[in-house]
């Protein structure tokens, strides 16, 4: 014999509770950030998971992996074990660098 559940199973899924995703107009603009702030990988290359959302460099994560590597781009910090970013101040003094002719 076969043992049928009585009870309606519910799925796995439903006990996890959902992230919440900060809509984009939440998100900061790099243009509005202070040179301060730190910027994360996600935030400055085009993702083609996030094909619509802007970035302000127009080249992939590989490519910026490349040029740190080869010290044509500023090193990143790492806020943790797991978390690098760059400093936003940074980042617009290499785009500016890069813009002057």
């Amino acid at each position: 014999m076969s043992h049928k559940p009585t009870a309606k199973q519910t799925p796995v899924s439903a006990g996890i509770p959902a992230q919440s995703v900060k809509p984009a107009a939440l998100i900061p603009s790099f243009d509005t950030m202070p040179d301060s702030a730190f910027i994360r990988e996600a935030q400055l290359v085009q993702s083609p998971k996030r094909p619509t959302t802007p970035a302000p460099l127009p080249f992939s994560a590989p490519t910026l992996w490349r040029m740190v590597a080869a010290g044509k781009f500023p090193k990143p910090i790492k806020l943790g074990a797991r978390i690098t970013a760059w400093r936003v101040g940074e980042v617009r003094n290499w785009i500016n660098t890069q813009t002057t002719v």
